[in-house]
């Protein structure tokens, strides 16, 4: 079992063994809210959300992965695909990006991973939504961070995955912000680097 994370958090990523992480998988997972009053008669209205991993060398982006562009330039990083409904895992992943810890290039020190919906809608249409970075190799969840409560904002600057000595950390951010593309999110995450 992981350790859930509040909002600033942060925890070490080094195995319980001594050993080191090979391959980690950052799940986003959530599902539409249900309706209400008049509109409760009718399904909930499908929520299309966007995970990113956003690669910087210190404070300079240096590669992205999203929807668009799943694999980043040398591969170490890769999203699994887009998502356009929700809550199909029930629980589980609804997008993914895996994240090969030893095959990063040496200069990227952090990676930030971001939420956002294109469409516009905002977080008060969504429930259950949360990020986890689960060890690919053994399938144990190392850590979750679940958003509470909805709010009138498309996206969140979710958590990083950052360079500590020879090992990697992870800090739970959970900023509320606007944006429909993680370029719109830019000047959020600077904050967090």
């Amino acid at each position: 079992m992981g350790v859930t994370l509040t909002k600033g958090q942060r925890i070490s990523l080094d195995k319980g063994d001594g050993g080191k992480l090979d391959v980690v998988r950052m799940g986003l997972g959530w599902k539409a809210a249900p309706r209400k009053g008049f509109l409760a008669r009718f399904a909930a209205k499908e929520i299309d959300l966007d995970a990113s991993a956003v690669l910087f060398a210190g404070r300079e982006p240096v590669d992205v992965v999203f929807f668009q562009h799943l694999v980043s330039d040398d591969g170490s990083v890769r999203h699994t695909g887009d998502n356009l409904v929700g809550g199909v895992g029930q629980g589980g992943d609804d997008e993914s990006i895996l994240v090969n810890l030893p095959r990063l290039p040496a200069h990227v020190d952090q990676i930030v991973f971001t939420v956002n919906c294109f469409t516009g809608q905002t977080f008060a249409e969504v429930e259950n939504a949360f990020c986890r970075l689960v060890d690919e190799k053994s399938g144990q969840e190392l850590a979750r961070y679940t958003l509470s409560g909805g709010g009138p904002y498309t996206a969140q600057v979710m958590a990083k995955v950052h360079r500590v000595g020879d090992g990697w950390s992870m800090s739970a951010i959970g900023e509320s912000v606007n944006g429909r593309t993680f370029q719109d999110l830019m000047p959020a995450i600077a904050g967090h680097l």
